[in-house]
């Protein structure tokens, strides 16, 4: 089966402007989140979906490939859907634009069992340490069956005890499978679904629809940049590296 990593990337974000293209360490982010890729599975597997002319002429400076999409793309997997119009694959690994730490072997954990459960969801997770992060609304929950079934993922804190603790609990780790047709099937589904839109979270749309998503667990996650605050943990890390 034909595959590619795409890195989606938007220059606008509401929290956030120009993230993708912040200096660490003497490297833009994406420039680190595409080298990790690399190491993954090879650079001609790479690509970075952008709408914007900075990203992609910051990128081809490094010698990334370079998917021009739309600026109306609501999410990070719309992106992906009008970029596999352009690559025609089979399947597309989705490797959030903000983690910079992300692990190369936890992006080929994801694509050794999208291949042998193909044309399943497939997305990571790992568990919850700290409360902090538990209770942080920046951080997406995943509840799971025994079985790896994504029963309901949420930015609230679950699952949580009646007196309100935190007894155990799992994060999404922002590494997708998707096979060309779910890709196609979001795509022409413009609107967002409404626990989508509500959680912010975009992996519902599948779940909304009655399609199934296979959680993979793996050893730790990587630190997303979501705010700007976000960076003084990540530069600290790569410093000590």
């Amino acid at each position: 089966m034909k595959y590619a990593v795409v890195i989606p990337a938007r220059y606008q974000s509401s929290r956030f402007p120009g993230k993708p293209l912040v200096d660490i360490c003497g490297k833009p982010m994406i420039q680190h989140v595409w080298e990790r890729c690399c190491i993954a599975v090879g650079q001609d597997k790479v690509y970075i979906a952008t709408d914007s002319e900075e990203i992609k002429q910051v990128c081809n400076s490094f010698g990334a490939n370079v998917v021009m999409t739309s600026s109306d793309c609501l999410t990070g997997t719309d992106r992906l859907a009008e970029a596999n119009q352009q690559l025609n694959c089979d399947f597309i690994i989705n490797v959030q634009g903000d983690e910079p730490l992300i692990e190369p072997e936890d992006i080929r954990s994801v694509i050794c069992e999208y291949q042998q459960k193909p044309e399943t969801v497939v997305n990571a997770m790992c568990s919850i340490t700290t409360d902090a992060e538990f209770r942080s609304l920046n951080v997406p929950k995943v509840v799971a069956s025994n079985t790896g079934n994504l029963l309901y993922m949420s930015r609230s804190p679950i699952p949580v005890t009646k007196n309100n603790s935190f007894s155990f609990a799992y994060k999404q780790v922002c590494i997708y499978a998707f096979s060309k047709a779910h890709l196609t099937f979001f795509a022409s589904h413009k609107q967002k679904t409404a626990i989508e839109e509500v959680e912010d979270i975009e992996i519902l749309r599948f779940l909304e629809n009655d399609i199934p998503v296979n959680m993979i667990k793996v050893a730790s996650s990587s630190i997303a940049i979501d705010i700007p605050q976000d960076l003084e943990k990540v530069k600290n890390i790569l410093k000590n590296k």
